[in-house]
């Protein structure tokens, strides 16, 4: 009998400061106040009535509340109506809403993410990917920005090694 995966949810509706780190994929919602650092795998919403003052790192990003701070996502981030944004995105996908305010730079690399965002995805050492680049076991691709990895290819490369 298959076990149902129990879904982990993190809903925080207090004032928090500090870094929070989540290596296993979390479903987090904040709807309070945050200061710091803030890095996610899974599903990240900050509420209508969030007030976050981080650099955040993540996968699938949602904001309804106001983000003072640069954003990171290796899947997508989305902006509703009531999203206030102030600081940069690097994404390969965004949606924004009419009536969402953002002030800053958007990059989206068309599913190119970089060693550190590779890492993360992966919960894999950078060092230990540099070893896998060095002895050409992992597709890489080089530029001016540094070495550069697509998802896709990456996905495809960690299925035919599993």
């Amino acid at each position: 009998m298959a076990r149902k995966r129990e879904e982990k949810i993190l809903d925080v509706n207090a004032t928090m400061q500090g870094s929070l780190v989540f290596s296993d994929p979390v479903n987090l919602r904040i709807n309070g106040q945050f200061e710091g650092t803030l890095t996610t795998r899974g599903n990240l919403i900050i509420g209508k009535s969030a007030r976050v003052t981080a650099n955040i790192r993540g996968e699938n990003i949602v904001i309804g509340g106001k983000v003072k701070g640069d954003i990171q996502s290796t899947k997508t981030v989305a902006l509703t109506a009531t999203a206030q944004i102030f600081g940069d995105i690097m994404t390969p996908k965004i949606a924004i809403e009419e009536g969402a305010v953002f002030n800053g730079n958007c990059s989206m690399r068309e599913g190119k993410i970089t060693l550190v965002e590779l890492s993360d995805y992966l919960s894999v050492d950078e060092s230990k990917i540099m070893e896998w680049v060095n002895n050409g076991r992992i597709p890489v691709e080089s530029s001016s920005d540094g070495l550069l990895f697509d998802r896709h290819e990456v996905e495809s490369w960690i299925s035919q090694n599993s």
